[in-house]
């Protein structure tokens, strides 16, 4: 893309006061923003009202510092992209939307953005142990069958469906609330380091952008967009989460969602969802099967990862724990096992990673129920 092309897609995305839907109107009225900035002032008065067009006209100061620091940015790698409305790659998906982003930035590849089979995974920040590993357990044998998972960065969830997705070996597509020279959180730098290798990280911020509060629900609708279904892990009633699995339905996208224990408050969105009528998923392949996203191929190492878990779920330990957080009087209660022998054992399967323990002295079995 030429400079003065770019510039005219920068103003009219940087322009205080003008925002998506004005943009969206001229774009519609004129074509291309080097066509909205060729008219009078009166012609956008006519499309969006004086304050808009005066705001319009109001070149924003920092523009030309903008343009210098995304061309930089863009010949610094081979993986730096701009994908505007008008570019040939913008995924189509989000064409369909109400609002979609002007511009997108991608750090990685572009076709992971195009990838045949897509479902976003999303939840908690503050997951219980056993909502973390359910979203990695889900991505991974997903990835494994082919799927590119899309979900957030953030913690909790988020994290553990990259996470997961990577380990299954495909790729995994980031959508950020900030510009793509800053990682938030710090914590998944090395996170985001492995999906721009594998996968794409994509904003819709100008380079630069912090991480603004407001900034996270709006790209959850890029999220949900991106995909051909949503998963929805773990979540309060009141939650960004929920927020992704209304804009995925409005959207005619199927909504999933994971049940837990009655007695996890982040499990009480995905029980609202159910309610609501997401679908119930117990197992990736109900997703699969649902989205007809079924491999038998892909699937034969996920199977057999499922066989070894169903061997270890045979223990009379994990079966008496069952899935609800549970303290160690009560697994001797169940069990009749003596202490010595009974913590013995907790610490063998805490090291498998079947076992964590939780505040207060409680247990929790981890893996799928």
């Amino acid at each position: 893309m030429l400079r003065p092309e770019l510039a005219a897609w920068m103003r009219l995305l940087l322009s205080p006061g003008v925002g998506l839907e004005s943009a969206r109107k001229l774009l519609a009225a004129f074509g291309l923003p080097e066509a909205i900035f060729a008219q009078p002032l009166a012609a956008w008065q006519t499309v969006v009202g004086a304050r808009a067009a005066n705001a319009l006209d109001a070149r924003p100061e920092d523009l030309d510092t903008q343009i210098d620091r995304l061309l930089a940015w863009l010949d610094a790698g081979a993986d730096h992209h701009v994908l505007t409305l008008g570019d040939p790659l913008y995924p189509s998906e989000l064409l369909q939307m109400a609002d979609p982003p002007l511009m997108l930035y991608v750090l990685g590849s572009v076709q992971a953005l195009h990838h045949p089979r897509r479902l976003a995974i999303v939840g908690s920040r503050n997951p219980t142990p056993q909502g973390e590993a359910n979203a990695r357990q889900f991505a991974q044998a997903l990835g494994q069958a082919g799927v590119c998972v899309v979900s957030g960065l953030a913690l909790g969830v988020d994290g553990a469906a990259h996470d997961g997705a990577l380990l299954g070996g495909a790729p995994t597509v980031a959508v950020v609330g900030t510009g793509l020279d800053r990682v938030y959180p710090k914590r998944h730098l090395a996170l985001a380091h492995r999906i721009a290798q594998h996968g794409a990280i994509v904003s819709e911020y100008p380079l630069g952008t912090p991480a603004l509060a407001a900034n996270f629900p709006q790209r959850n609708r890029i999220i949900a967009g991106l995909s051909q279904g949503t998963l929805v892990v773990e979540a309060a009633v009141k939650s960004g989460s929920l927020i992704t699995a209304r804009l995925a339905a409005e959207q005619g996208r199927d909504v999933f969602a994971i049940p837990g224990s009655i007695h996890a408050p982040q499990a009480r969105g995905c029980h609202a969802l159910i309610r609501q009528g997401a679908k119930l998923v117990e197992s990736a392949q109900d997703i699969l099967e649902d989205l007809r996203f079924t491999d038998p191929e892909a699937l034969g190492n996920a199977t057999a990862e499922d066989d070894d878990t169903a061997t270890r779920d045979e223990d009379a330990l994990l079966q008496a724990m069952g899935y609800d957080p549970v303290s160690l009087d009560a697994l001797q209660a169940r069990t009749g096992m003596d202490t010595a022998h009974l913590q013995a054992r907790l610490l063998e399967l805490e090291l498998q990673g079947d076992v964590a323990r939780l505040p207060g002295g409680l247990l929790q079995r981890l893996g799928q129920g």
